[in-house]
């Protein structure tokens, strides 16, 4: 299989999406092998510290010359020597380096050490690897403090070696001051229902069931609409000439042929509970009723819009490039006549800048089998820039050989469109010319903005996700998570996400698949255990912090005495703004509970005791 770059120009979202896809498309073939050849690790039983006096081993990296170059390495190895609980303090040139993690096991049980404090880089790229050290140590994961003296010390001051020294003495004594009051946290886990529901029964739904079964998994496939299809019912060829008819028809051969789609058509959802790997969606047709899953895929694609401008609605002849193509397809005779498209007709400025990117293709391609069918038609494409990207760009200049006449025009001199006794009259600016043209028409194509479904604000609601300024589906992250939403177990796929072509959309469908197999394939979750925690006996149910978890990893739930907010496990991530806004002090959150924190204030002004 390939992807990325490889394929062709690609910016990084595309190049994940292909590349998870591929990976799907990978899985799938050897999904009879699954497991076969996996093996867990072991590791040895964790050493019980509770009620033990902390005794603390502090490394101290030099990161080569990252920090060694700037701080005084050994001089804040010397100043944690002198720091309560500490029982050994040294330097390493890498601490990360495989050598040095047999050597910090070895120090760990010589010393008896059950505190591990390590100065050096990020948390974000380096923890996991030292915490995994801990572990084959027979310490507890989360018994494990880092001062980040790279990335605040060293990299910040780098002309201040003094201040950059003393500035690592203060991180690593607030390090050491947490380190004294942290405590083990037990591993959690949820079962997970192997199971996916699909939300939409067009083209990104369709190709993601089906990539669903192929991992070996059933998936409860949802479109609100009579027919799976979606806009795919609409088009019948694409750019490179493919039958997008036939391979409609393919695929809802498929998808009804498979025994691990169970497909609803006519099918609303009124209702969405759970969490990661166990969610229950209550599904309304001609009668109710629920179905358990694990992950959710989120693939109501978009619509056209509807043009205010241009005569749209008020002239026959002024039509949208899907009317266009499907006069095409039906054979409709264009010899001898002329035909103007104007393109991005409401998007690209005020109330939707944004650009509905498939647009341009669209213009190209009805422009060149015009050129097929009716080769002395005349064709006239009127734009702000051709946005005809990676290999398209050869279209773009086959066009242009065959005759069709490409005119730019700017969002402050936009054609006008008149009514005329034979025709529509369009009057632009050309700019190279520098002369105003009329164009006498028999027919106007408008290429209208893509905009979100009427009801994504719905869904929105019911998934708990988030909507981005234009009322499109919003990523958890552009380029590291393009198709997860920041909610766990819910990813999103094709023209829901944003407006894009058949090819991307089929991309990104195998990536959502490839994302929700990956929880699938687990008989249960691991969670973080560095979550929030909620006592009941000071919480008020005022239910400020669900409203401000943006994880929406809280609900109220009736209990005697009155309403009570529960943590749900499985979708907290530890951020700790419930903390921050309980007014009544009733939320701690595990690993950064009040008392470590203030210690490590305490230790920043001198008082490491």
């Amino acid at each position: 299989f390939a992807c990325g770059a490889f394929t062709g120009p690609k910016d990084i979202p595309e190049t994940v999406v292909e590349a998870s896809g591929a990976a799907a498309k990978a899985g799938g073939i050897i999904v009879s092998q699954r497991n076969k050849l996996v093996s867990s690790k072991e590791y040895p039983e964790e050493i019980d510290v509770s009620g033990k006096e902390p005794r603390i081993g502090v490394f101290v990296c030099h990161c080569g010359i990252n920090i060694g170059a700037y701080v005084d390495v050994p001089a804040v190895v010397e100043h944690a020597k002198t720091l309560p609980n500490v029982v050994h303090a040294a330097e390493n040139l890498y601490t990360c380096s495989q050598d040095t993690q047999q050597l910090l096991i070895d120090l760990i049980k010589k010393h008896e050490l059950n505190r591990i404090v390590i100065a050096s880089c990020s948390p974000r790229t380096h923890e996991p690897l030292f915490q995994e050290t801990l572990r084959e140590s027979g310490l507890n994961p989360y018994l494990f403090e880092m001062a980040n003296i790279r990335d605040q010390c060293s990299w910040v001051h780098m002309e201040e070696h003094e201040k950059a020294t003393n500035k690592s003495k203060d991180l690593v004594s607030m390090a050491v001051n947490k380190a004294r009051l942290i405590e083990s946290l037990p591993p959690m886990s949820m079962e997970v229902t192997q199971k996916a529901l699909v939300i939409g029964g067009g083209l990104a739904g369709m190709t993601s069931a089906l990539s669903i079964a192929e991992q070996g998994y059933d998936a409860y496939l949802v479109e609100k609409d009579i027919d799976l299809g979606g806009n795919l019912r609409r088009l019948h060829y694409d750019l490179e000439g493919h039958d997008l008819a036939a391979i409609l028809a393919d695929l809802v051969t498929k998808v009804k042929a498979s025994e691990k789609i169970h497909v609803f058509t006519n099918t609303t959802i009124s209702n969405i509970d759970g969490f990661v790997g166990n969610f229950h969606t209550t599904l309304e047709s001609d009668k109710t009723f629920g179905v358990d899953h694990g992950a959710i895929i989120l693939a109501t694609g978009a619509q056209e819009s509807k043009p205010t401008e241009y005569l749209f609605g008020e002239d026959d002849r002024v039509i949208t490039q899907l009317d266009l193509e499907d006069r095409l397809a039906k054979g409709e005779d264009f010899r001898n006549k002329t035909i103007t498209m104007i393109q991005c007709v409401g998007s690209r400025q005020e109330g939707r800048p944004y650009c509905s990117r498939i647009c341009c293709k669209d213009a190209i391609k009805n422009a060149l089998k015009l050129k097929e069918l009716a080769p002395d038609s005349q064709v006239f494409i009127l734009y702000r820039d051709m946005r005809t990207y990676g290999y398209s760009e050869k279209q773009y200049a086959e066009a242009r050989e065959k005759g069709v006449i490409f005119v730019r025009f700017d969002l402050n001199g936009k054609p006008e469109v008149k009514k005329a006794q034979d025709g529509l009259e369009v009057l632009i600016h050309d700019p190279i010319l520098n002369e105003d043209i009329l164009i006498r028409t028999d027919l106007l194509a408008l290429s209208p903005a893509i905009v979100p479904r009427d009801d994504n604000e719905v869904l929105a609601k019911l998934l708990k996700v988030p909507l981005n300024s234009d009322g499109f589906f919003l990523e958890a992250h552009v380029k590291l998570r393009p198709v997860d939403f920041a909610t766990g177990g819910i990813f999103v796929a094709g023209m829901a996400h944003s407006p894009k072509s058949i090819g991307e959309t089929i991309s990104q469908a195998y990536a959502a698949s490839s994302r929700a197999s990956i929880l699938l394939s687990k008989n249960s979750v691991s969670i973080e255990p560095t979550i929030s925690s909620i006592d009941p006996e000071l919480c008020i149910g005022c239910g400020l912090c669900v409203i401000n978890c943006p994880y929406n990893a809280i609900e109220l739930k009736l209990r005697e005495g009155g309403k009570k907010a529960e943590v749900i496990p499985a979708s907290c991530k530890g951020c700790g703004v419930c903390g921050a806004s309980c007014p009544h002090l009733a939320i701690t959150m595990k690993h950064f509970t009040d008392k470590e924190i203030t210690a490590q204030i305490l230790a920043f002004g001198g008082e490491c005791q």
